[in-house]
């Protein structure tokens, strides 16, 4: 049988965590575990969250890497230092020069 706090079992449970945490601390414990708990909910759904299948596909040929990641790769590959680029520039970049290695 499974036991059920009765009024006054709840009372003594209420009464000795004002006696171990005291009257100010207990609000701030009881917001973080409410965080806490809200913070697992969101990480449990993103995990069993079913994922586009194309998109997975995409990131498993990535190897785990942002789409910004490949982009440097391919960068450094045709010889162009990433750092302080806007995006769409070094992809533009990226594109021109590995066009004119395919043309040679």
């Amino acid at each position: 049988m499974a036991f059920t706090p009765g009024p006054l079992e709840l009372v003594i449970l209420l009464g000795l965590f004002f006696l171990l945490f005291g009257a100010q601390r207990l609000p701030e414990v009881a917001n973080a575990l409410g965080r806490s708990k809200g913070e697992f909910q969101k990480g449990l759904a993103e995990t069993t969250q079913i994922g586009d299948p194309v998109k997975t596909v995409t990131d498993l040929e990535a190897g785990g890497r942002t789409p910004e990641q490949v982009l440097m790769d391919r960068a450094k590959a045709v010889g162009i230092d990433p750092a302080g680029m806007a995006i769409e520039d070094l992809e533009k970049k990226v594109a021109a020069l590995e066009a004119l290695e395919d043309n040679e």
